[in-house]
């Protein structure tokens, strides 16, 4: 596990740790970040806080991921297309159907290219990560994903087409906001790191509140927050 280092900071470990927390939750920009701690007194530049995201982000990211439970069983899997300086990439996305809405984020990668190659890298790296084969994975009729399942000898878990997918599709959303609010991404390692990072800490905040009774939201709210100290310690 990658250690986390606050040693020869300026500011006091809960400081970044809240910073780091702001900009990864919300969509928020660093210099939104900036002005929320100046409300509070706290005097950083929004480049200070954009350092302190590409330090700890990846050790909290990799926390976060090892913290969470195995995944439901059918996965859902979709790509979408970002700009990147101008030029149309693709993110893939696989998420599972645990709950409601748009499910856990498993994986996300940013490819160049919509072929059967970004399509068995992606469901390469979903299942070393995971470690386990899905009795289901549900795709859109693109053929990419087709080709890539009989490379891996899964082309019988594959279910595709009709509305089956809507959940992955959905599960954009989050990284659309963020896309905007950024303007835009500017390199495909740049949009890979945040987006990887801001996946773990949107796994480990949403609640679903809207389908659960407040006092459950607020009972795993605080559960939430807690862990997120301990994966944010030193």
């Amino acid at each position: 596990m990658r250690r986390i280092s606050y040693a020869r900071h300026r500011f006091p470990p809960a400081i970044i740790q809240h910073a780091v927390w702001l900009y990864l939750r919300f969509a928020l920009s660093y210099r939104d970040v900036e002005d929320l701690l100046a409300e509070r007194g706290i005097d950083v530049s929004y480049e200070t806080v954009r350092r302190w995201t590409l330090k700890c982000g990846a050790a909290y990211a990799q926390r976060i991921r090892a913290r969470r439970p195995r995944p439901s069983s059918r996965w859902h899997l979709d790509e979408v297309f970002i700009r990147i300086l101008g030029r149309i990439h693709y993110l893939w996305r696989a998420v599972d159907d645990e709950g409601e809405g748009e499910g856990e984020v498993l994986e996300v990668i940013v490819q160049p290219r919509r072929d059967r190659k970004a399509a068995l890298k992606l469901l390469r790296e979903l299942l070393k990560r995971q470690g386990v084969v899905p009795d289901a994975i549900v795709t859109d009729r693109l053929r990419s994903y087709g080709a890539a399942l009989r490379d891996l000898a899964l082309a019988n878990r594959h279910v595709a087409g009709g509305r089956s997918n809507n959940r992955a599709e959905v599960s954009h959303q989050p990284t659309r906001k963020k896309e905007r609010q950024r303007r835009g991404f500017r390199s495909p390692g740049s949009a890979q790191r945040f987006l990887s990072r801001h996946a773990a800490a949107y796994n480990h905040f949403n609640i679903q509140r809207h389908l659960i009774a407040r006092r459950t939201m607020k009972s795993l709210r605080a559960e939430a927050f807690a862990t997120w100290r301990e994966i944010a310690a030193a």
